[in-house]
């Protein structure tokens, strides 16, 4: 089923390599994800991931579970985020997906789950220990409220399985980049440059962003050379924690890695 939101049209409008940012709701302060998301367009990113906090995620590496429990300790709850979003399509324009893992969207009904991310304005969702076949009875939650489902490949799926979550997949495919946690940096070597370019020959009907390990302009330039942008998450996490506020912290670091938008 083919989706239209603001995700699908910034890929298919935008000729420029993106840049999708990635933070932890309820992090670094429990009210933070509304200004978050107004600092990041204000200093040009493209596209902007909620992460949900979970406890016992296995991808996460040190810095985003350190942000996760600070987070959860903090008070965040998926009514809560919801709560805070209500309102942020009157502030902010870019595409922004949900990053979550399924247990608390479990726990939440999934479908009421899709309804809210809908009613607040999102355009899509990651859930990244959620098979793209386990997805198949709630796809239609999320496709017939125009919500984008983004799965996850790696260099070690086939590409059988690639040419299958392609044909699940609405928006983009996230491609990581290594085999390590989240927050390792990324050595773009030979074998990453391989998964890359197979990826890209592959002609898939949805452009990849490459995930895991970049954090600076030289990564993300790196592994933009094959792909249609990146994602950085743990890097910028980092760069909340330091001292400061939040608009210093977010301009500070976007602007390492490109200018604000005219």
């Amino acid at each position: 089923m083919a989706i239209s939101n603001r995700l699908t049209r910034l890929f298919s409008e935008s000729d420029r390599k993106l840049l999708s940012i990635y933070f932890t709701a309820g992090f670094p302060g429990l009210q933070d994800a509304p200004l978050l998301c107004q600092l990041l367009e204000k200093n040009g990113v493209d596209l902007i991931e909620i992460g949900f906090p979970f406890s016992d995620s296995l991808v996460d590496g040190p810095t985003i579970q350190a942000a996760n429990e600070c987070a959860l300790k903090n008070g965040m709850t998926l009514e809560l985020l919801f709560k805070q979003l209500e309102n942020i399509r009157s502030l902010v324009a870019l595409p922004l997906v949900l990053m979550s893992c399924v247990n608390p969207l479990l726990s939440y009904g999934m479908q009421r789950f899709a309804a809210d991310c809908s009613r607040v304005g999102l355009d899509g969702v990651i859930i990244p220990d959620l098979p793209p076949e386990y997805m198949e009875p709630y796809r239609g939650f999320f496709e017939e409220r125009s919500l984008s489902t983004v799965f996850l490949v790696t260099s070690h799926t086939s590409p059988e399985r690639i040419r299958m979550i392609d044909r699940l997949s609405s928006g983009f495919i996230y491609a990581v980049s290594s085999d390590a946690t989240t927050g390792n940096y990324l050595e773009v070597g030979e074998r990453q440059r391989e998964f890359f370019r197979r990826l890209s020959e592959m002609r898939l009907t949805n452009p990849f962003l490459v995930g895991f390990g970049v954090s600076d302009a030289k990564s993300f330039e790196r592994v933009s050379e094959y792909s249609r942008g990146a994602i950085i998450g743990s890097a910028f996490i980092r760069a909340l924690s330091n001292q400061g506020g939040l608009e210093e912290k977010v301009q500070s670091f976007i602007g390492s890695l490109r200018s604000p938008k005219p």
